[in-house]
């Protein structure tokens, strides 16, 4: 039977609409990328400074070892102006940057490099206030960034600015943003594709410095904002990932208004907690705790947050009692503190997560469910340690398993009350959508 040709278009047109909407699932499913392909979790290091035996006690072999038994996709390290351009202009990997070159050419994880400090050769460049200086360092900046872009490079322009700015007036937002100006080009020049970041913002109560920045404008100079988020010298109750968080969705909102774009990218590229023995320090169980939370949050807000890199890798001293020599995931002797194996187990735990959303179970207990190629994760705590909680999966969920960041293996979730503190619970369910869980207080 022959049909009016209006009748015949309009069935092939409704049949490619169909055919259109049920291309487009698979198709959605194909493009959701895992965490770790857009996500950066980093370490800092500290190879590009202190010559070629570092006082600190890095050693590339033994770090690179650690980077890839964590499991990290990228380090951040210093690349001093002043030690990349030698006498008469020359550019390149001097024997004092030997370590920083075998960390880089190792392919271990992708640089985040600092283009930073004065040059002692060239007038005005600490900070650079002068054109001719601007420009000394933007040829530093491109010679650098052609020295390492098959390692797929990140750069940072300068180091905690805003806080040199307190002895030094020369350090005026104005200055910075016309760096940016000299430097973001000559770097975009030999390498395209390297993420250019601006701030490197130490700590600014009140966001005072930060908001002057903003207003410059230095945002259209820049792929993305970074931040440097500590807490250890707050009041006990205050050092805590919590609190890092509500900083970091701080400064995300204003970004976001000064940017005009909600998911302009965000890097935090220091955090961290110290186990000093002295007032502003943390237990080790703490600093292992606010990692792993820290770590499974940040699976939450890839859509903005672009990475976090912990502050630091090993201990740089040997004093139990100074602030700044026990940041590391590591001690001085390169034994793991448990902070290690907490960023390791969390870290393996997202990393392969397609999305994952933050929810509250009761008050103060946080879960951080997420979808996986091979079936859902819930990640539980408690933000209160001395509140106590337990869970268990709603449901027969055969196959499930718990276990803590550190646990060397998994146990069997289903019918279980799991007890919930302050070490985040693991909860793996394969070839199964996100579980539902009960909660009630510890017995």
């Amino acid at each position: 039977m022959t049909r009016p040709r209006t009748l015949v278009r309009d069935s092939i047109r409704l049949a490619a609409f169909i055919s259109s909407i049920l291309l487009s699932v698979p198709a959605c499913a194909q493009h959701a990328q895992p965490l770790d392909a857009r996500f950066l979790l980093g370490v800092g290091t500290h190879q590009g400074l202190g010559g070629p035996v570092s006082a600190r006690g890095y050693v590339p072999a033994e770090n690179i070892a650690q980077i890839k038994q964590l499991g990290l996709n990228s380090f951040r390290d210093d690349f001093p102006w002043s030690d990349f351009e030698t006498a008469g202009r020359r550019m390149g990997f001097a024997p004092r940057l030997g370590r920083l070159e075998a960390q880089v050419r190792s392919g271990v994880a992708r640089p985040l490099l600092i283009l930073a400090f004065g040059h002692h050769l060239v007038p005005n460049s600490s900070p650079p206030t002068t054109d001719e200086a601007r420009q000394r360092f933007a040829d530093y900046a491109a010679a650098a960034a052609q020295s390492v872009v098959a390692q797929h490079p990140l750069f940072e322009l300068w180091n905690e600015w805003n806080l040199a700015a307190k002895k030094d007036a020369a350090f005026s937002p104005e200055n910075y943003l016309a760096l940016a100006e000299a430097a973001r080009p000559a770097v975009k020049r030999v390498a395209p594709n390297a993420p250019f970041l601006v701030g490197a913002l130490g700590d600014d109560p009140g966001w005072t410095w930060t908001e002057k920045m903003l207003r410059t404008g230095i945002l259209q100079h820049a792929d993305g904002a970074s931040i440097h988020l500590y807490n250890f010298c707050m009041g006990p109750s205050k050092r805590t990932s919590a609190e890092i968080i509500d900083r970091l969705t701080a400064f995300h909102r204003l970004v976001g208004q000064a940017s005009g774009n909600p998911d302009f990218p965000i890097y935090v590229t220091e955090t961290g907690w110290t186990t000093a023995t002295n007032k502003c320090g943390v237990s080790e169980q703490a600093q292992a705790d606010n990692t792993a939370q820290l770590i499974l949050w940040a699976s939450t807000a890839a859509r903005w947050l672009k990475g976090v890199w912990l502050y630091e890798l090993k201990d740089s001293g040997k004093d139990p009692s100074e602030l700044e020599h026990n940041f590391g995931l590591y001690r001085y002797d390169n034994s793991p503190k448990p902070v290690a194996c907490a960023a390791q187990g969390a870290w393996a735990f997202i990393r392969s997560s397609l999305s994952a959303e933050r929810r509250e179970l009761a008050s103060g207990v946080v879960s951080i469910n997420a979808s996986t190629a091979s079936g859902g994760r819930v990640a539980v705590w408690s933000e209160a340690p001395d509140r106590r909680y337990e869970i268990r999966l709603k449901g027969e969920q055969e196959g499930a398993t718990f276990a803590m960041p550190c646990d060397s293996a998994a146990r069997p979730a289903s019918g279980a009350w799991i007890p919930v503190s302050s070490t985040p619970v693991l909860i793996a369910v394969n070839n199964g959508s996100t579980p539902g869980l009960e909660i009630r207080p510890a017995r």
